[in-house]
């Protein structure tokens, strides 16, 4: 029987144990102010129950790529996922989300001003982390990646609610927003072992990683159940946003795609059954299973890009893409 997803997680934690303690203890470390509610609300966001997926991946590309120095590549793994926290908690006052991962959310708490303020002091807080490494390439590499993150986030807001959404508007979201800092880990992580040849190909396997995971995220919304998914059932299109699997299945239902122009154009859900309906004419339309094929393409590209690399760390990335599409959190 084939490992799930949470088995493959946690062998790769297990290989990088060490790492990813260290990685806890230095964002404690960072986090320390003077203002006491910026370490109070940054470990709120922080510790509210994350997979690490993005320090977990820098740690294993750096592995793949020869090994590197934990006093390097810890603190790199910190700043990725600073950023990743502070566009969270950006998100979060954006979408005037009540809720995160289950919780009340940060802007929930204490209100969208200490939300932004935080989120501001996290991203400064990992470029401090990556000037201090030194590496112009590291800086290069952040540096975009933050831009397109916002454009990103931009790009979605401009297209809420948009019910002519289409699939190559949708891959652009998916790929500035959440993939791209998938592919900073991977390249990161070469360049923190001294292999900055190979971080061209980690980058890219980290890409398609990010992109599969978004999109089984995205089906994930139509077909889990609200307790696994910490939020209501087809919870993206009430708050806007048009992903993968609304568009392939208005593809294929007329009916569907008029519901969601009136939607789009009330701004949200009629109620509960509206909600429900929509969320059934979803899987009824194959929009789940497209998606979901589509994640698995994605997956295939990014075992395909990764270069000749040691065996335990090479198979722990190939089975990390290939059963993220099976996973269900």
């Amino acid at each position: 029987m084939p490992e799930s997803f949470a088995e493959v997680l946690a062998r790769a934690q297990a290989l990088v144990r060490d790492e990813m303690q260290a990685v806890d203890r230095c964002i404690v470390e960072s986090l320390a102010s003077d203002v006491e509610m910026i370490p109070t609300i940054g470990r709120y966001i922080i510790e509210a129950g994350g997979k690490r997926m993005r320090p977990l991946l820098l740690l294993l590309a750096a592995r793949a790529a020869g090994g590197a120095d934990p006093k390097r590549a810890v603190p790199l793994a910190v700043a990725i996922e600073f950023i990743h926290t502070a566009s969270l908690l950006h998100d979060d006052v954006v979408d005037m989300a009540e809720m995160r991962r289950g919780a009340p959310s940060a802007n929930g708490v204490w209100g969208n001003e200490a939300s932004v303020l935080v989120g501001d002091f996290l991203f400064s807080r990992a470029f401090e982390l990556l000037v201090a490494d030194g590496d112009a390439k590291v800086l290069a590499r952040m540096a975009r990646a933050t831009n397109l993150l916002a454009e990103g986030e931009v790009m979605e807001l401009a297209h809420a609610f948009d019910a002519e959404m289409d699939e190559a508007r949708a891959m652009e979201v998916i790929r500035r927003k959440t993939a791209v800092l998938f592919e900073a880990a991977g390249a990161l992580g070469a360049l923190a072992a001294g292999r900055a040849e190979l971080a061209d190909r980690l980058a890219e396997y980290g890409l398609w990683l990010g992109v599969a995971f978004q999109l089984v995220d995205d089906a994930l919304d139509y077909a889990a159940s609200a307790d696994a998914l910490g939020k209501p059932a087809a919870h993206d299109l009430g708050e806007g946003r048009i992903t993968m699997p609304l568009i392939f299945a208005m593809q294929q239902d007329a009916e569907l795609g008029e519901r969601v122009r009136a939607i789009a154009a009330r701004g949200g859900y009629a109620d509960e059954d509206e909600r429900a309906w929509v969320c059934a004419r979803v899987q009824s339309a194959e929009g789940v299973k497209r998606t979901l094929d589509r994640a698995r393409e994605a997956a295939r590209r990014a075992v395909e890009a990764l270069p000749e690399i040691p065996a335990e760390a090479g198979a722990l990335l190939v089975a990390l893409a290939e059963r993220s599409v099976e996973r269900r959190f």
